[in-house]
């Protein structure tokens, strides 16, 4: 962000070796999902402990079996950071009014999240049966858009709303015949017989960004948060890259509950910003603000922005760049390339 919270962080960086609020202990919770999985990992095997010890302070990672509970608690302030998609950081926590920043943009989904039917399918065939799903959640604006593709609306449907943690039982009872989700969970749907994935996240690639959300006063507070956290996670990212990858991949795939050729064909359906500056880029790109743009639109339709919402500009989401779309008055989600711009430097 090249505007003045910039400079002031790049100062803080530059010049404090201490937190500003008095702070030393930090805790970020994350869940289950393959973007997300080297958190567990980067805990487990110390680099976590690592990058906190370098900078004086302990960041505890806490793992979430409810996806949404984990972003409830990061609101409510129980928490200093959470993993969550670009859509649930704008409606949960900017729409409650906790200033966040996305720290770290690890992916965006290229075919993890899909809509499932029973039986021998196409998407048309969704008209008029329950969907179930997270309501209000990515999973909803992936309905929402693939409705859209075959000139059906959310009127077509009927949206049953249903916990990441009971989606897969759900569908494997008979009243439920069809459902969104995301993976590992989606994986464990299509290993059943007789089913059909009608869409994902490929047909529209980008839009479902997978991210390290902190709270913004936190981080510029104390920037010691921010460079440990990208250190861990650009760490682990050369990990699953270098010599160890196999080891490491299978340790996170065992604790999403598949093996590693399970877990690397939902990598392979994820675009992983393995490197730093390649995240420094997308997040930079004019289609971020198109994408943010859209689910804005979207949030506001399905009242997700807060009462006081008159349009979807009614929360402002600023840019690298010193960019703001919607209100500048009312900046409540950022999209954050200081400290992922250092590691792409070399400079954590």
């Amino acid at each position: 962000m090249r505007y003045a919270r910039t400079i002031v962080i790049t100062s803080l960086i530059s010049m404090l070796s201490f937190s500003a609020s008095g702070k030393d202990d930090y805790k970020i919770a994350w869940s289950i999902y393959v973007g997300w999985m080297p958190w567990g990992y980067a805990k487990d095997a110390g680099i976590v402990d690592k990058w906190a010890s370098k900078y004086g302070i302990t960041i505890d990672v806490v793992q979430f079996n409810d996806y949404i509970e984990s972003i409830n608690q990061y609101t409510a302030g129980a928490f200093d950071g959470c993993t969550m998609t670009n859509m649930d950081a704008l409606t949960i926590p900017a729409a409650g009014g906790v200033d966040s920043t996305a720290l770290i943009v690890g992916d965006f989904s290229n075919g993890n999240d899909g809509v499932v039917l029973k039986g021998n399918k196409t998407l048309k065939d969704i008209r008029g049966q329950n969907v179930n799903l997270v309501e209000l959640s990515v999973s909803h604006y992936t309905l929402a858009r693939a409705l859209a593709s075959v000139g059906m609306s959310e009127r077509d449907v009927r949206v049953v709303n249903t916990s990441d943690a009971d989606i897969v039982a759900a569908f494997s009872t008979s009243e439920v015949t069809s459902v969104v989700t995301w993976n590992p969970l989606l994986s464990e749907i299509m290993a059943m017989p007789k089913v059909s994935k009608v869409f994902d996240s490929s047909m529209i690639p980008g839009e479902i960004i997978d991210m390290l959300v902190v709270n913004s006063k936190t981080l510029a507070a104390d920037p010691r948060l921010g460079k440990a956290l990208a250190g861990a996670w650009y760490e682990t990212m050369a990990v699953m890259q270098g010599k160890m990858a196999d080891k490491a991949r299978t340790i996170m795939a065992e604790a999403s509950g598949t093996d590693l050729a399970g877990f690397n064909s939902q990598l392979d359906a994820t675009r992983m910003f393995y490197d730093a500056s390649a995240a420094v880029a997308f997040v930079r790109s004019d289609n971020v603000q198109t994408t943010m743009g859209n689910v804005a639109a979207f949030s506001f339709d399905h009242g997700l922005l807060g009462d006081g919402a008159a349009d979807s500009g009614f929360i402002g989401i600023e840019f690298p760049g010193g960019k703001v779309l919607g209100s500048k008055n009312n900046v409540k989600l950022r999209f954050d390339d200081v400290f992922m711009g250092m590691a792409a430097k070399g400079q954590l």
